[in-house]
């Protein structure tokens, strides 16, 4: 990453996005929240994935929905677009390993990739509601749990099956869970997900599986590897090594968490008044209320000024002013939604996976 200073001596990033294993699976991209509009441009969304991206034929591709369900059904994507009502949602995905980097400073994460605050992105999505489909098949009694099963092919252990994972009932019948078929108004591209791929709004994006090829209604969570062994939330290992994670929580919700997008760590800003922005998101669908930052370690908190607010499921910018004298600083940010709490330290979120760190954001900065 190559850094400069522009004319008012902020640094101005090069490349937004990061390839973290150089196949392009897995890239983080960094929002200009001074310039970048609230939803992300679907070139520039975050990716996320743990098997090569499928090539998926539309003439033979079927939606099969079985289980605890009255009339399984088998749906082309023509039928089912077909067959329900369109619906669109604006969301914000965030990948459960963001921010993962700041908890590797705590303790050593093998195995785990090194996302900083780039694995999230917001998208404009549209599709049938799960919901409706769900009611055309009828829900049996019994069910508790909706499994997505996608197309991708996933190996661990020696075994190939695809990537899934599955919501409670309660949450799948929210209006607002989609079957998507497009991102900001174009088919999905393929790399997130074509021809159809669930959208989980306020879930850890593990939960929006891509490429799906079956919805499974369950009378229990889901035994898919990625929902027994891996996006569970435990703070010590289980019996069968350092990274067993079986017995810990699945996680469902995105927690509230604060982002400072400018100046970036280890910035070089000229001395004066120099301005703070970032993005800040609500946990269960609620709105961020405030935005606060610190230059002291957090005895004192500035309000930042929410500068463009999202829905009840995307991000919101914000930004603030501080008046920097020449030196080293740590700027810190916290946001509010009114009912949950950021961790002020780094340590009271490791656990792990190191997953969903949402303590309060610092960075180190030079002014000049």
């Amino acid at each position: 990453m190559t850094l400069e200073l522009d004319s008012h001596g902020h640094e101005q990033e090069q490349d937004r996005l990061r390839d973290y294993a150089g196949t392009g699976l897995n890239v983080g991209t960094w929002p200009d929240v001074a310039r970048d509009p609230l939803v992300t441009p679907p070139s520039r969304f975050f990716r996320r994935n743990h098997a090569p991206i499928p090539h998926v034929d539309l003439a033979s591709w079927r939606l099969v929905i079985e289980g605890l369900v009255d009339r399984p059904g088998t749906f082309t994507l023509d039928a089912l677009t077909r067959r329900f009502p369109r619906h669109e949602v604006t969301s914000t995905l965030v990948c459960a390993g963001l921010r993962r980097a700041e908890l590797m400073a705590v303790a050593a994460l093998p195995g785990e990739l090194p996302w900083g605050a780039d694995a999230a992105s917001t998208g404009r999505w549209s599709g049938v509601r799960l919901a409706d489909v769900l009611a055309e098949c009828g829900l049996r009694n019994g069910a508790t749990h909706v499994e997505f099963v996608g197309l991708d092919r996933v190996v661990r252990h020696g075994e190939a099956f695809g990537f899934g994972g599955s919501i409670d009932v309660r949450k799948a019948l929210d209006t607002d869970v989609l079957l998507a078929t497009q991102l900001d108004g174009e088919p999905i591209p393929r790399e997130h997900g074509f021809p159809l791929r669930a959208v989980v709004p306020g879930w850890i994006g593990a939960r929006s599986v891509k490429w799906l090829g079956r919805i499974m209604v369950l009378a229990a969570e889901s035994t898919n590897y990625f929902q027994k062994h891996a996006y569970r939330v435990a703070k010590t290992p289980g019996a069968h090594g350092p990274t067993d994670v079986t017995d810990g929580v699945a996680m469902s919700t995105v927690a509230l968490n604060a982002v400072i997008t400018e100046p970036r760590a280890d910035a070089v800003v000229r001395a004066g008044e120099v301005p703070v922005r970032g993005w800040a998101i609500g946990s269960e669908g609620r709105p961020v209320t405030a935005v606060e930052v610190s230059l002291d370690g957090g005895t004192r908190w500035t309000s930042a000024r929410l500068v463009r607010q999202g829905g009840r499921w995307s991000w919101s910018f914000w930004e603030a002013r501080l008046e920097l004298p020449a030196g080293r600083h740590e700027l810190l940010a916290r946001a509010h939604d009114g009912a949950s709490r950021m961790p002020a330290t780094r340590e009271e979120c490791w656990n792990v996976k190191g997953y969903g760190n949402n303590s309060w954001y610092r960075v180190v900065i030079s002014a000049r």
